[in-house]
């Protein structure tokens, strides 16, 4: 039988037929497989974790039909001993059905490491140390000496500690600096506009303290309070204006932005001036 004989045969066509049939089958049966193995359109926002407890995660996961995974630990006042620090996906991230949420919890034990010597370093140089250390910046007193913005005495909980003492990491560390034998004044700094963090950098750097800060009724959540920013400052910026060194500063802050004045916009880049400051203050 010849080739064009054969091809145009009955079997061939019947073959090939069923060879056709079974390929579309088969990549139909793949698509289906793929689209309810990859549950298509069945994605849900990840609820927020944070300050929640093991059990209470379990709970929330369980209803949101999510896993989760502790895979680290750390120490922090944020939230109680045991409870969620961070998660990976954020909250309000959307992820399909029975995803893996990566946790972080804050440790039962805290962390110890041996207090640093910061006497007789300039300002910036002893915030720098205080960072590396895993401490917290405290309040600055300034009081008359020879020196100006040099650390004369360090102190944790109003008591003098001595560099090696063992301390609980992210305790608060007080410094008091040199204020030279003249009334020293400083500028108050803008910081309209700016997120929490960055404010207390620019704050201690212009060698002030940040009394304290307090949140309009818009933060409803931590993801609230890490957006935030400050609308109103105490004292208020004035280019003639100027504050005794260690003097404190009031801030408020919001998420809604019509309360944030409009001239202002140089610190809305208000991650890249806190970059800034921390090259600034370790490079001295």
């Amino acid at each position: 039988m010849s080739l064009k004989n054969f091809i145009l045969s009955k079997v061939f066509v019947k073959n090939l037929g069923l060879a056709v049939a079974i390929i579309v089958g088969t990549l139909m049966l793949l698509l289906i497989w793929l689209n309810l193995y990859t549950r298509h359109g069945q994605a849900r926002p990840v609820p927020d974790f944070h300050g929640l407890t093991i059990e209470q995660t379990a709970n929330l996961a369980r209803k949101s039909r999510l896993k989760f995974q502790v895979i680290d630990s750390v120490y922090t006042n944020a939230v109680p001993a045991g409870c969620v620090v961070e998660q990976n996906p954020k909250p309000g991230f959307k992820v399909k059905k029975w995803r893996n949420i990566i946790l972080t919890i804050n440790a039962f034990s805290p962390e110890m490491v041996a207090m640093p010597n910061l006497v007789d370093l300039p300002k910036r140089q002893a915030l720098s140390v205080i960072m590396s250390s895993g401490l917290e910046i405290g309040q600055l007193e300034y009081r008359p000496d020879l020196s100006i913005d040099v650390v004369i005495g360090q102190q944790y909980n109003g008591r003098t500690v001595a560099p090696g003492d063992s301390i609980q990491k992210g305790s608060v560390i007080d410094l008091i600096l040199g204020k030279g034998l003249s009334n020293m004044r400083t500028p108050v700094p803008n910081l309209i506009g700016m997120r929490l963090d960055p404010a207390k950098n620019m704050i201690l750097g212009a060698s002030l303290n940040l009394a304290t800060y307090i949140y309009d009724n818009s933060i409803i959540n931590g993801n609230d309070s890490v957006n935030a920013v400050v609308y109103k400052q105490n004292p208020e910026y004035k280019t003639d204006i100027s504050l005794q060194l260690g003097s404190a500063i009031y801030l408020w802050l919001t998420v809604d932005s019509a309360k944030v004045r409009t001239d202002t916009t140089l610190y809305q880049t208000s991650d890249t001036l806190q970059v800034a400051y921390l090259q600034s203050i370790t490079t001295n």
